[in-house]
C-alpha cells in the first residue's frame, strides 16, 4: 500500500467514526446505501458536523469567544477550499471530504453557501422569510446537492450535472429536513441558542404553516426519489421515511417536547424499504 492509499483510507476511516458517533438515524440510513456511494457520503456529513459544533454550542461551552469561532470557521472553509483544489489536507476529515469533493464534482458553488450559513448562527438569532431561505438552502438545500453529486457520479471518470428534476428533489428533501429539526429542537434553539429559524417567536410563521410547507417538500422529493440510481434509492427512502415520520408527530405532539421516533418504527420503516415500497406520501 501506497502512501497516499494509507493516508487516504485512514482519513475515510476518520469520517465515518465522527459521523457514526453523532447520528444514529443517520448511520442506519447509511448502511442501506450501495458500497459505491456509502463512503462518500459520510465524508461529506463528517465535515458538515464538524462545522456545526463551532457554532451550535460545543466551542462555546469550550470557552472558544465568538470572533474566535468565526476565524475558526474561515480557517476551516480556506482549507476545505484548498484540498479540493490541491488534493491534500493535515485535517483528516477535510481531507477525506476533498477526495469525495474532487471525484464526485463538488465545488466551490455548494462549499461556500454552507460556510455563509454557518457564519450566520453567530450573528442572527431572529430570522425572517429571506433570512431563513438563505440559511436553509446553504445549511441544508447544499447538502442534498452534494449527495446528489455522488449518487450521480460516484464511480465515474468524469462527473456530470444531475437531471433538473433530480436537482429540484434534492433540495426540497434537504429543506424539508432542516425546517423538521428546526420544529424538533425549537425551545432548545431558543433557550440554550437565543435562536429562532422559523419566525414562530414574532408570528410570522405559524407552527402549522410550517408543518403544511414540510409535508408539500416531502411529497415533491418523494416523487423523484424513484429516478435515483437504483443503489441509493433505499437508503434516501429511509431517511425520507424517518422525516415523514418526524413530521407527522410533530403535528400533534406538544411544542416544547422534542419528538423522536422509536427503535422498533425505525425498524419498520427500514423493513419498508427492503421490500421496495414507494416512499409514503404526507397525505
Amino acid at each position: 500500500m501506497s502512501a497516499a492509499t494509507l493516508y487516504d483510507r485512514c482519513a475515510r476511516e476518520a469520517a465515518s467514526v465522527v459521523i457514526g458517533a453523532y447520528s444514529t438515524s443517520f448511520a442506519l440510513a447509511c448502511r442501506l446505501l450501495g458500497t459505491r456511494t456509502r463512503q462518500d457520503v459520510r465524508c461529506v456529513y463528517a465535515l458538515v458536523r464538524i462545522a456545526d459544533e463551532v457554532v451550535d454550542g460545543t466551542a462555546d461551552a469550550a470557552g472558544v469567544a465568538v470572533e474566535q469561532q468565526r476565524a475558526m470557521l474561515d480557517a476551516l472553509e480556506a482549507e476545505t477550499l484548498h484540498a479540493v483544489a490541491d488534493g491534500f489536507s493535515t485535517n483528516l476529515v477535510v481531507h477525506a471530504f476533498a477526495l469525495t469533493a474532487r471525484a464526485c464534482g463538488i465545488g466551490a458553488d455548494l462549499i461556500v453557501p454552507f460556510f455563509a450559513s454557518m457564519r450566520t448562527d453567530l450573528d442572527t438569532s431572529l430570522h425572517d422569510g429571506a433570512s431563513h431561505d438563505a440559511y436553509v438552502y446553504g445549511s441544508a438545500e447544499v447538502i442534498g446537492l452534494m449527495c446528489l453529486q455522488i449518487f450521480v457520479n460516484a464511480g465515474s471518470r468524469r462527473p456530470a450535472a444531475p437531471a433538473p428534476e433530480l436537482v429540484d428533489g434534492a433540495r426540497r428533501l434537504g429543506a424539508a429536513f432542516q425546517d423538521i429539526n428546526f420544529l424538533r429542537d425549537r425551545s432548545d434553539d431558543a433557550e440554550r441558542l437565543g435562536r429562532d429559524y422559523l419566525g414562530l417567536s414574532t408570528g410570522e410563521n405559524t407552527r402549522e404553516g410550517v408543518l403544511e410547507r414540510i409535508r408539500g417538500d416531502l411529497d415533491a422529493a418523494a416523487a423523484v426519489i424513484p429516478r435515483l440510481p437504483r443503489d441509493c434509492r433505499r437508503a434516501v427512502t429511509v431517511a425520507h421515511g424517518l422525516f415523514a415520520e418526524l413530521a407527522q408527530r410533530l403535528q400533534t405532539a406538544d411544542p416544547d417536547t422534542r419528538v423522536s421516533v422509536p427503535g422498533r418504527v425505525k425498524a419498520q420503516i427500514a423493513a419498508r424499504s427492503l421490500i421496495r415500497l414507494s416512499p409514503r406520501s404526507t397525505s
